[in-house]
Protein backbone atom coordinates (compact mmCIF):
# COMPACT_ATOMS: atom_id res chain seq x y z
CA UNK A 1 0.00 0.00 0.00
CA UNK A 2 2.88 2.37 -0.16
CA UNK A 3 3.87 4.94 -2.48
CA UNK A 4 6.68 3.80 -4.71
CA UNK A 5 7.81 7.52 -4.20
CA UNK A 6 8.00 9.58 -1.36
CA UNK A 7 4.97 11.85 -1.52
CA UNK A 8 5.33 15.70 -1.65
CA UNK A 9 4.14 17.18 2.11
CA UNK A 10 0.43 18.33 1.19
CA UNK A 11 0.11 22.47 2.10
CA UNK A 12 -3.07 22.18 4.53
CA UNK A 13 -4.29 19.55 7.40
CA UNK A 14 -6.41 16.96 7.06
CA UNK A 15 -9.25 17.79 9.50
CA UNK A 16 -12.52 16.08 10.93
CA UNK A 17 -16.18 16.62 10.15
CA UNK A 18 -18.05 15.74 13.15
CA UNK A 19 -21.47 16.47 11.40
CA UNK A 20 -22.27 16.12 8.02
CA UNK A 21 -25.82 14.93 8.01
CA UNK A 22 -27.44 11.42 8.66
CA UNK A 23 -24.77 8.88 9.39
CA UNK A 24 -26.30 5.76 10.73
CA UNK A 25 -23.44 3.85 10.53
CA UNK A 26 -21.11 5.90 11.60
CA UNK A 27 -18.60 6.44 9.44
CA UNK A 28 -16.19 9.02 10.35
CA UNK A 29 -15.57 11.88 7.59
CA UNK A 30 -12.17 13.47 7.19
CA UNK A 31 -11.78 16.10 4.46
CA UNK A 32 -8.44 18.02 3.14
CA UNK A 33 -9.22 21.16 1.57
CA UNK A 34 -6.38 23.26 -0.26
CA UNK A 35 -5.16 26.55 0.40
CA UNK A 36 -6.22 27.43 -3.07
CA UNK A 37 -9.75 26.34 -3.50
CA UNK A 38 -10.77 26.70 -7.13
CA UNK A 39 -14.37 28.86 -7.27
CA UNK A 40 -16.25 26.05 -7.84
CA UNK A 41 -14.24 23.26 -6.41
CA UNK A 42 -14.74 19.62 -7.77
CA UNK A 43 -14.67 16.90 -5.08
CA UNK A 44 -12.78 13.59 -4.80
CA UNK A 45 -13.64 10.37 -2.46
CA UNK A 46 -10.57 8.40 -1.83
CA UNK A 47 -11.68 5.25 0.41
CA UNK A 48 -9.05 3.34 2.13
CA UNK A 49 -8.14 -0.04 2.34
CA UNK A 50 -8.87 -2.67 5.13
CA UNK A 51 -6.49 -2.04 8.23
CA UNK A 52 -6.24 1.27 6.63
CA UNK A 53 -7.27 5.31 8.40
CA UNK A 54 -8.68 8.34 6.65
CA UNK A 55 -4.57 9.37 7.95
CA UNK A 56 -3.24 6.33 6.06
CA UNK A 57 -4.88 6.84 3.00
CA UNK A 58 -4.04 10.76 3.18
CA UNK A 59 -0.69 10.00 3.56
CA UNK A 60 -0.38 7.23 1.22
CA UNK A 61 -2.23 8.63 -1.63
CA UNK A 62 -1.47 11.31 -4.10
CA UNK A 63 -4.74 13.30 -3.70
CA UNK A 64 -3.59 16.19 -1.24
CA UNK A 65 -0.85 16.75 -3.13
CA UNK A 66 -2.71 17.04 -6.48
CA UNK A 67 -5.42 18.88 -4.48
CA UNK A 68 -2.73 21.49 -3.67
CA UNK A 69 -2.39 21.68 -7.85
CA UNK A 70 -5.75 22.02 -8.83
CA UNK A 71 -8.07 23.25 -6.08
CA UNK A 72 -10.45 20.63 -5.50
CA UNK A 73 -11.32 18.51 -2.09
CA UNK A 74 -11.03 15.70 -1.08
CA UNK A 75 -12.75 13.53 1.29
CA UNK A 76 -11.36 10.46 3.36
CA UNK A 77 -14.14 8.70 4.49
CA UNK A 78 -13.15 6.05 7.36
CA UNK A 79 -14.79 2.84 8.42
CA UNK A 80 -16.13 2.34 11.50
CA UNK A 81 -15.69 -1.44 12.17
CA UNK A 82 -12.93 -2.98 13.63
CA UNK A 83 -10.08 -4.08 11.00
CA UNK A 84 -11.55 -0.98 8.72
CA UNK A 85 -13.18 -3.03 6.20
CA UNK A 86 -15.84 -1.01 4.41
CA UNK A 87 -19.34 -2.72 4.77
CA UNK A 88 -20.49 -3.93 1.21
CA UNK A 89 -22.08 -6.96 2.06
CA UNK A 90 -25.40 -5.39 3.96
CA UNK A 91 -28.48 -4.90 2.18
CA UNK A 92 -29.07 -1.22 4.24
CA UNK A 93 -24.83 -0.37 2.28
CA UNK A 94 -26.17 -1.90 -1.30
CA UNK A 95 -29.45 0.18 -1.88
CA UNK A 96 -29.70 3.65 -2.58
CA UNK A 97 -30.63 5.59 0.61
CA UNK A 98 -30.57 2.63 2.64
CA UNK A 99 -28.89 3.81 5.65
CA UNK A 100 -25.72 1.75 5.72
CA UNK A 101 -21.72 2.82 4.98
CA UNK A 102 -22.61 4.29 0.94
CA UNK A 103 -25.23 6.22 2.61
CA UNK A 104 -23.08 8.14 4.95
CA UNK A 105 -20.38 8.74 2.30
CA UNK A 106 -23.17 9.97 -0.27
CA UNK A 107 -24.17 12.46 2.77
CA UNK A 108 -20.39 13.47 2.46
CA UNK A 109 -20.35 14.49 -0.78
CA UNK A 110 -23.47 16.17 -0.34
CA UNK A 111 -22.73 18.34 2.30
CA UNK A 112 -18.85 18.98 0.82
CA UNK A 113 -20.75 20.33 -2.13
CA UNK A 114 -23.43 22.60 0.03
CA UNK A 115 -20.05 24.20 1.88
CA UNK A 116 -17.97 25.15 -0.51
CA UNK A 117 -20.19 25.61 -3.91
CA UNK A 118 -18.45 22.07 -5.16
CA UNK A 119 -18.98 21.30 -8.80
CA UNK A 120 -22.06 18.70 -8.80
CA UNK A 121 -21.23 17.41 -12.25
CA UNK A 122 -17.31 16.91 -10.99
CA UNK A 123 -17.44 14.61 -8.14
CA UNK A 124 -15.69 11.17 -8.65
CA UNK A 125 -14.75 8.58 -5.98
CA UNK A 126 -11.86 6.11 -6.18
CA UNK A 127 -9.93 3.31 -3.85
CA UNK A 128 -8.40 0.60 -2.98
CA UNK A 129 -9.15 -2.84 -2.36
CA UNK A 130 -11.97 -2.67 0.21
CA UNK A 131 -12.15 0.61 -0.82
CA UNK A 132 -11.81 -0.27 -4.47
CA UNK A 133 -15.21 -2.80 -3.68
CA UNK A 134 -16.85 0.32 -1.76
CA UNK A 135 -16.13 2.35 -5.83
CA UNK A 136 -18.23 0.02 -7.16
CA UNK A 137 -20.67 0.31 -4.71
CA UNK A 138 -21.10 3.98 -4.69
CA UNK A 139 -20.90 3.78 -8.58
CA UNK A 140 -23.57 1.48 -8.12
CA UNK A 141 -25.58 3.06 -5.24
CA UNK A 142 -25.43 6.70 -5.86
CA UNK A 143 -24.90 6.79 -9.85
CA UNK A 144 -26.31 10.63 -9.96
CA UNK A 145 -23.77 11.89 -7.67
CA UNK A 146 -20.72 10.73 -10.12
CA UNK A 147 -19.04 11.46 -12.79
CA UNK A 148 -16.18 8.94 -12.83
CA UNK A 149 -14.88 6.06 -9.92
CA UNK A 150 -11.57 4.16 -10.71
CA UNK A 151 -11.33 0.92 -8.80
CA UNK A 152 -8.09 0.01 -8.05
CA UNK A 153 -8.21 -4.18 -7.20
CA UNK A 154 -11.76 -4.67 -5.84
CA UNK A 155 -14.59 -6.88 -6.68
CA UNK A 156 -18.39 -6.25 -8.48
CA UNK A 157 -20.21 -4.21 -6.90
CA UNK A 158 -22.56 -6.37 -5.08
CA UNK A 159 -20.36 -9.48 -5.25
CA UNK A 160 -19.79 -9.44 -0.94
CA UNK A 161 -23.65 -9.49 -0.61
CA UNK A 162 -24.31 -11.60 2.53
CA UNK A 163 -27.69 -13.60 2.44
CA UNK A 164 -27.79 -13.56 6.13
CA UNK A 165 -27.67 -10.29 5.96
CA UNK A 166 -24.23 -9.67 7.90
CA UNK A 167 -22.65 -6.40 7.94
CA UNK A 168 -19.09 -5.83 7.29
CA UNK A 169 -19.22 -9.47 6.37
CA UNK A 170 -15.63 -11.21 4.48
CA UNK A 171 -16.98 -13.19 1.54
CA UNK A 172 -14.48 -15.87 0.69
CA UNK A 173 -16.22 -17.40 -2.76
CA UNK A 174 -16.00 -13.65 -3.93
CA UNK A 175 -12.63 -12.89 -2.77
CA UNK A 176 -11.54 -16.30 -4.57
CA UNK A 177 -13.16 -15.41 -7.79
CA UNK A 178 -15.44 -18.36 -7.58
CA UNK A 179 -18.44 -15.75 -7.96
CA UNK A 180 -19.05 -15.52 -11.67
CA UNK A 181 -21.90 -14.26 -13.55
CA UNK A 182 -22.93 -13.04 -16.36
CA UNK A 183 -22.51 -9.53 -17.77
CA UNK A 184 -26.73 -9.24 -17.29
CA UNK A 185 -26.79 -10.86 -13.87
CA UNK A 186 -23.88 -8.68 -12.48
CA UNK A 187 -25.79 -5.64 -14.31
CA UNK A 188 -29.01 -6.61 -13.03
CA UNK A 189 -27.17 -6.59 -9.09
CA UNK A 190 -26.19 -2.81 -9.50
CA UNK A 191 -29.50 -2.03 -10.96
CA UNK A 192 -31.75 -3.36 -8.29
CA UNK A 193 -29.38 -1.38 -5.79
CA UNK A 194 -31.76 1.95 -7.06
CA UNK A 195 -33.97 0.77 -8.79
CA UNK A 196 -36.09 3.01 -11.45
CA UNK A 197 -32.68 5.14 -12.43
CA UNK A 198 -32.55 5.61 -15.28
CA UNK A 199 -30.17 9.02 -15.70
CA UNK A 200 -26.39 9.11 -15.88
CA UNK A 201 -23.94 6.56 -14.82
CA UNK A 202 -19.99 7.46 -13.85
CA UNK A 203 -17.76 6.10 -16.26
CA UNK A 204 -15.27 3.69 -14.74
CA UNK A 205 -11.79 2.89 -14.87
CA UNK A 206 -10.83 -1.01 -13.38
CA UNK A 207 -7.38 -1.48 -12.59
CA UNK A 208 -5.89 -5.33 -11.22
CA UNK A 209 -2.65 -7.29 -11.06
CA UNK A 210 -2.79 -11.00 -12.17
CA UNK A 211 -0.95 -12.20 -9.17
CA UNK A 212 -3.36 -11.10 -6.75
CA UNK A 213 -3.98 -13.42 -4.10
CA UNK A 214 -5.97 -11.22 -1.71
CA UNK A 215 -8.82 -10.55 -4.29
CA UNK A 216 -8.12 -13.01 -6.80
CA UNK A 217 -7.61 -12.05 -10.57
CA UNK A 218 -11.09 -12.85 -11.95
CA UNK A 219 -12.91 -10.69 -10.01
CA UNK A 220 -11.38 -8.05 -12.68
CA UNK A 221 -13.15 -10.55 -15.21
CA UNK A 222 -16.50 -9.92 -13.37
CA UNK A 223 -16.32 -6.48 -12.44
CA UNK A 224 -15.90 -5.56 -16.10
CA UNK A 225 -18.89 -7.95 -17.33
CA UNK A 226 -20.53 -5.57 -14.38
CA UNK A 227 -20.07 -2.43 -15.82
CA UNK A 228 -20.31 -3.84 -19.45
CA UNK A 229 -23.88 -5.14 -19.09
CA UNK A 230 -24.73 -1.52 -17.01
CA UNK A 231 -23.48 0.05 -20.06
CA UNK A 232 -24.33 -2.10 -22.92
CA UNK A 233 -21.17 -3.55 -24.09
CA UNK A 234 -19.97 -6.62 -25.28
CA UNK A 235 -17.14 -7.32 -22.96
CA UNK A 236 -15.18 -10.11 -25.02
CA UNK A 237 -15.10 -7.42 -27.55
CA UNK A 238 -13.29 -4.07 -25.85
CA UNK A 239 -12.74 -1.36 -28.46
CA UNK A 240 -9.33 -1.08 -28.46
CA UNK A 241 -6.35 -2.89 -26.54
CA UNK A 242 -3.04 -1.36 -26.15
CA UNK A 243 0.11 -3.34 -24.61
CA UNK A 244 2.25 -2.30 -22.40
CA UNK A 245 0.23 0.60 -21.78
CA UNK A 246 0.28 3.05 -19.31
CA UNK A 247 3.73 0.77 -18.00
CA UNK A 248 5.30 -1.89 -19.43
CA UNK A 249 3.14 -5.15 -18.85
CA UNK A 250 -0.05 -3.46 -18.55
CA UNK A 251 -2.64 -3.66 -20.66
CA UNK A 252 -5.31 -1.23 -21.04
CA UNK A 253 -8.91 -2.28 -22.88
CA UNK A 254 -11.41 0.39 -23.47
CA UNK A 255 -15.27 -0.13 -24.08
CA UNK A 256 -16.94 2.80 -25.73
CA UNK A 257 -16.79 5.95 -24.04
CA UNK A 258 -17.47 4.67 -20.19
CA UNK A 259 -15.62 1.86 -19.47
CA UNK A 260 -11.51 1.07 -18.74
CA UNK A 261 -9.72 -1.59 -18.01
CA UNK A 262 -6.17 -1.96 -17.12
CA UNK A 263 -4.42 -5.68 -16.34
CA UNK A 264 -0.95 -5.51 -14.80
CA UNK A 265 0.33 -9.11 -15.46
CA UNK A 266 2.50 -10.07 -12.16
CA UNK A 267 1.18 -7.31 -9.86
CA UNK A 268 0.03 -8.40 -6.65
CA UNK A 269 -2.92 -6.60 -4.10
CA UNK A 270 -3.22 -4.00 -4.42
CA UNK A 271 -2.42 -2.38 -7.93
CA UNK A 272 -0.44 1.13 -7.04
CA UNK A 273 -2.00 4.49 -7.54
CA UNK A 274 -1.26 6.74 -10.43
CA UNK A 275 -2.22 10.28 -9.46
CA UNK A 276 -2.00 12.16 -12.75
CA UNK A 277 -3.24 8.96 -14.84
CA UNK A 278 -6.52 9.38 -12.67
CA UNK A 279 -6.55 13.50 -13.08
CA UNK A 280 -6.60 12.50 -16.75
CA UNK A 281 -9.55 10.20 -16.82
CA UNK A 282 -11.36 12.69 -14.37
CA UNK A 283 -10.57 15.59 -16.49
CA UNK A 284 -9.31 17.97 -14.04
Amino acid sequence: MEPTAPLKRAQAALSRVTDFGPNSSNVKMYIYVPTRLAAKPPVIVAIHYCTGTAQAYYSGSPYAQLADQKGFIVIYPESPYSGTCWDVSSRATLTHNGGGNSNSIANMVNYTLNRYNGDASKVFVTGTSSGAMMTNVMAATYPELFAAGIVYSGTPAGCFYSQSGGVNQWNSSCANGQARGTPQVWAKMAFDMYPGYNGSRPKMQIYHGSADTTLNQNNYNETIKQWCGVFGYDYTRPDTTQANTPQSRYTTYTWGDHLVGVYAQGVGHSVPMRGSDDMKFFGL
